[in-house]
């Protein structure tokens, strides 16, 4: 299942409490104080990993304590330090906290790690509170509380390339053309109900070149204000460096006038905000390549009109058939070439 939004609360380890303790030997007439100090209490780490493509893990179980440190004893005898946890998320994964609405931390490499909540600091013994005139103190400390924290968690997959387009635009045909991915495919809206990723290799060792593609459930007009299943989603395209956006050519799409398709598709990306980032429109100056598709059933009228606009707007076109391979070769290199450009 794959599940990109989490929200989970976190406790560190409290620290142990100091002791309060005399030393009574048999051959130290004065033994004076002797509590040891409180443990520290175990932070609670995070850390991204390339193990974990979903958030499924934190969606049952959202809540997560550090162990307590242990407390001080007689004898000078410090009590054992809490043990960390570290709680693992996907590369690509946001932190927010909860409250605030505040992004703590953005995971875009692997192996990065963050302490989320420290522990608390272990109480002194009563051997700290000794003086020349105070010489049996009976005082110590109790160990301070963890920090105790609420995260929302999101998580954006990490991908080159992004297709976009309206339900059933061949977006989940193309994917399983070019690469491995085999998402499902059929005839009727909204079949994609969450993003697939493909890897897509395009020449021959040792010039071989590869990049990463997702398909993003079909977007539908309103779809910013809530209509369909895509906005849920874009924020997984706000990383990719090119979008590929795939219009239906074909009489098959019910759809008159492929540019409005275009122009519909254009405009909610345009409108998508990202939470706690109002004022921007992260998708809206996106490099795009408008791709016509079902070229093997295609309309002449909507393939030229589309390929006309695509050339006033000095978009970059290209005509494909996910069924018979017409343009698919092309259409890779020109993604390849806009993802890495110093290597073509």
């Amino acid at each position: 299942m794959f599940i990109d939004e989490a929200k989970i609360r976190v406790k560190a380890g409290d620290g142990g409490n100091g002791c309060m303790a005399f030393r009574r030997e048999k051959f130290v007439p004065r033994g004076g104080p002797s509590g040891g100090d409180g443990g520290r209490g175990g932070d609670v780490l995070m850390k991204s990993s390339q193990r974990h493509n979903t958030l499924i893990h934190f969606r049952y179980n959202p809540e997560h304590k550090a162990q307590r440190g242990e407390h001080g004893l007689g004898s000078n005898c410090t009590g054992l330090d809490g043990r960390d946890i570290t709680l693992q998320v996907p590369v690509g994964t946001s932190l927010f906290d909860a409250e605030t609405g505040e992004l703590v931390h953005d995971f875009r490499e692997p192996d990065e790690q963050i302490v989320v909540a420290k522990g608390g600091r272990g109480g002194r013994g009563n051997q700290h509170f000794a003086t020349s005139t105070h010489q049996a103190p009976r005082e110590h400390e109790l160990g301070r509380a963890g920090e105790e924290r609420s995260y929302r968690l999101e998580l954006k997959l990490l991908a080159d390339v992004g297709l976009v387009g309206y339900p059933n635009a061949g977006k989940s045909t193309l994917i399983s053309r070019i690469s491995a991915a085999r998402p499902k495919i059929a005839d009727y809206p909204f079949t994609t109900l969450e993003p697939n990723l493909g890897v897509v290799t395009v020449g021959e060792e040792p010039d071989q070149q590869s990049f990463v593609i997702a398909d993003m459930p079909g977007l539908i007009e309103g779809a910013h204000l809530g209509a369909g299943l895509g906005v849920q989603f874009l924020r997984h395209i706000e990383r990719t460096r090119v979008l590929a956006h795939l219009v239906d050519v074909s009489d098959a799409s019910g759809r008159p006038d492929p540019v409005e398709d275009f122009r519909v598709i254009a405009n909610e990306l345009a409108s998508f905000t990202a939470p706690g980032r109002e004022d921007e429109h992260p998708l809206a100056e996106k490099p795009t390549i408008v791709v016509a598709t079902k070229m093997d059933a295609v309309n002449p009228a909507k393939l030229k009109k589309l390929a006309a606009y695509a050339k006033r707007r000095k978009l970059e076109f290209h005509a494909v058939s996910a069924v018979t391979g017409e343009g698919i070769d092309e259409l890779k290199w020109a993604l390849a070439k806009r993802v890495r450009p110093e290597k073509s």
